[in-house]
């Protein structure tokens, strides 16, 4: 890496001293690619969106991609090499996997102590499918919106797991404008699916039974969130489980649970996740590395809680340093957009489960 101060004839010097005073210039070798980005560290001259919005095209027209990010009690200006098109989403494959899950999710959600049952697993499947889908489908359309390239919702079979699916993901296939746009797209995913999900939900508690509980080897009870613990109130008019008796949950009920549970998992502040995102939008990208810390040693401690929880904590140790880039990371959110992030984190605490599946005992 070379550090010097530029000389103000280059093309490319110029532009960006329009809109801030330049410290130094580095030159950065691209891993996997013999092109080389320059990176401009300094100050600003105006509001930082601003400043994009008016070296962006002029970047753009010479070839490069603009890259604003924060630098210490600076910000620097990356013009890197101009990205090549985001490769065409494969609708095939996507349909594919969405038909394997509905496969697994009705063999899954049909089978019961008395056998199989087609209905409850059609019920099943639909229930949580239409959730997931709801989740992915707020992703996609936010994003494109916003003008970002992503891939079509991919879900993942898997008829020997405890719901026949391990979830849905989409993939961002290039960088996201700035903090608002990564919020949108973060929190559209959640919020749409938790519009499907409570729902789902209270039609399910109405159609399960409460009975005693009875000790089966192998069966488990279902973890309380905040939401999931209300909204049973709501529905039989007593916490459960108590006095030796809980909810013995119809198919559609356990898909509203799972659908909680998912949305909980996917707003943890770290990392790639949903909530990793919207903790970045709202304080940047230095406190959220260290929340992600936070978080996976959270998550290690709580391990003895479920010991699912040590698969999670190394996951998020391992990524969640890693993060979608932006075009912009420096300016803040501002108004409304903050109290949306913190409406996410709200919603965090209301539907995350700090112990999801424990085994069954008499109360």
């Amino acid at each position: 890496m070379d550090f010097f101060f530029a000389e103000p004839v280059d093309a490319l010097y110029a532009t960006v001293a329009e809109v801030m005073t330049i410290d130094t210039v580095e030159h950065l070798q691209l891993a996997r690619e013999d092109r080389m980005a320059t990176r401009f560290v300094g100050r600003l001259r105006m509001e930082a969106q601003s400043a994009y919005d008016m070296v962006a095209p002029r970047l753009r027209a010479m070839g490069y991609t603009p890259l604003l990010q924060e630098a210490g009690d600076r910000v620097a200006l990356v013009a890197a090499p101009a990205l090549p098109r985001p490769a065409p989403s494969r609708l095939w494959l996507a349909l594919l996997l969405f038909a394997l899950t509905v496969a697994s999710t009705v063999f899954v959600g049909g089978f019961s102590a008395e056998g199989f049952n087609l209905a409850q697993g059609l019920g099943f499947s639909a229930a949580l499918l239409g959730i997931l889908l709801a989740h992915e489908l707020g992703h996609y359309v936010v994003a494109r919106r916003e003008g970002v390239a992503v891939s079509y919702p991919f879900f993942i079979p898997a008829p020997i797991f405890l719901l026949g699916t391990m979830g849905a993901f989409i993939s961002i296939k290039e960088p996201v404008p700035n903090r608002r746009a990564l919020l949108a797209i973060a929190i559209a995913g959640p919020l749409a699916g938790l519009v499907v999900a409570i729902p789902v939900l209270f039609i399910g508690l109405s159609i399960s039974e409460v009975r005693p509980i009875v000790p089966v080897p192998g069966s488990f009870t279902e973890g309380n969130s905040l939401l999931y613990a209300a909204i049973k109130i709501l529905v039989f008019g007593r916490f459960l489980p108590s006095n030796g008796e809980d909810v013995y949950l119809h198919p559609v009920a356990l898909a509203g649970w799972a659908g909680l549970l998912v949305t909980g998992l996917n707003l943890l502040p770290a990392g790639q996740l949903d909530g990793g995102h919207i903790f970045f939008a709202l304080f940047g990208p230095r406190l959220a590395r260290v929340m992600s810390m936070v978080v996976a040693v959270a998550l290690l401690a709580m391990g003895f809680l479920w010991s699912g929880w040590f698969i999670w904590a190394v996951i998020v140790a391992l990524l969640g340093q890693q993060r979608s880039p932006l075009l912009n990371e420096v300016s803040p959110l501002r108004g409304p957009w903050r109290l949306l992030a913190i409406l996410g984190l709200v919603v965090f605490i209301l539907v995350f489960t700090p112990r999801p599946i424990m085994e069954t005992t008499g109360m």
